[in-house]
């Protein structure tokens, strides 16, 4: 079995009111690599540059090594075949084809043994979620090449059932989580990821959001403090909308595979319903998370959320720059035909960061 990409580091279990941890193991200056990103006033911010490829730190940089995923996870091998122009790839419109690429690229890439979600779970492509962190660890750092990265405690708000981010997060920058939903069912997925997973435990803990309008409010705990904040918001206002996203998406993937597709509704990276559409859709999302953020400015270093609709970013502007806020950037990122955008803001002045991180994340 092949090693995560950054060893995990070894730790006794930890309590989630616990103080960061010591350990070292992650330096900085893997954390330090420059982003190009957004960094002009609310008022008079510039597009970012999009990035045609993936992070330089991305293990899938430059694709995918079957034959080793395969030696990771025979069961892979079932489902993999070649291409018209002779490499090897899966049917990405197959759920049951891209959860098993999931599976294996966690083995052997990240060291995780188990894991699994429900029918009809999303199944997220890794190389865009890992990209994200990547993108944000160079955020955090702000090219501070004495921060140590794990010591940073994340709060991931809709973990769904996968719980993606805690897990590359944890094993690749040994970070420590606080994972939420709405769905008691998808937490006890990831309850169970981790308890069969060594490496997870004591650093994933898992919240219960009861309040299905909120996003922070009834999570984030009085003197609690978090440097980053995660989320993949829910893209559509409804099913239907939804549905419709899923027959673009296999109707693409028929083309860009040049060969018969089966077209359904049913989708093809899966997704229930919290986890595909809220009401309002990632506007309303957005605009509640922005919101909300104003409460906790002192407890929380940057908010963070992927905004996959370009048009939502101008109401985004608009309702930061209405709280004040004091730094805005938006990092742009793209994975084949896919654009997305990483929506990221403080309250905290340089300055203010720089205090924080010499207090909280100084080795």
């Amino acid at each position: 079995m092949s090693k995560p990409a950054v060893k995990p580091t070894a730790s006794a279990p930890l309590k989630i009111a616990a103080s960061p941890i010591n350990t070292k193991t992650n330096r900085a200056k893997k954390a330090g690599a420059k982003a190009k990103v957004s960094k002009a006033p609310i008022k008079n911010r510039a597009s970012a540059e999009i990035k045609k490829t993936l992070h330089p730190r991305n293990a899938h940089l430059h694709g995918y090594d079957f034959p080793a995923l395969i030696n990771a996870l025979p069961k892979l091998k079932t489902f993999v075949r070649p291409t018209a122009y002779g490499a090897l790839s899966i049917d990405f419109a197959d759920h049951q084809a891209v959860k098993m690429l999931n599976t294996a690229l966690l083995k052997h890439h990240y060291g995780i043994e188990f894991w699994d979600i429900p029918a009809g779970a999303l199944c997220p492509p890794i190389p865009g979620r890992v990209d994200y962190l990547h993108y944000v660890a160079d955020l955090l750092a702000e090219g501070d090449k004495s921060c140590a990265m794990d010591n940073v405690r994340v709060l991931d708000i809709g973990t769904g059932a996968n719980g993606i981010y805690p897990i590359l997060g944890s094993q690749v920058y040994g970070w420590q989580f606080v994972a939420t939903d709405i769905n008691v069912d998808s937490l006890s997925n990831v309850q169970r990821i981790i308890e069969l997973n060594p490496p997870l435990q004591g650093r994933l803990h898992l919240r219960l959001q009861s309040n299905e309008k909120a996003v922070f409010k009834g999570i984030i705990q009085t003197e609690e403090r978090f440097e980053l904040t995660l989320c993949n918001p829910p893209f559509h206002a409804s099913m239907a909308e939804a549905n419709e996203g899923a027959k673009r998406k296999v109707n693409n993937l028929q083309l860009n595979r040049r060969s018969a597709v089966k077209t359904a509704t049913t989708l093809n990276f899966g997704g229930q319903a919290a986890e595909l559409w809220c009401q309002g859709g990632e506007r309303q999302f957005l605009a509640t998370m922005i919101s909300e953020s104003q409460a906790f400015a002192e407890q929380c270093l940057w908010f963070t959320s992927l905004v996959s609709k370009k048009e939502n970013l101008k109401p985004c502007y608009q309702a930061l720059a209405q709280l004040k806020v004091d730094t805005v950037k938006t990092i742009e990122m793209q994975q084949g035909n896919k654009i997305t955008r990483v929506l990221a803001w403080s309250f905290q002045s340089v300055d203010k960061r720089k205090i924080w991180r010499s207090e909280r994340l100084s080795r």
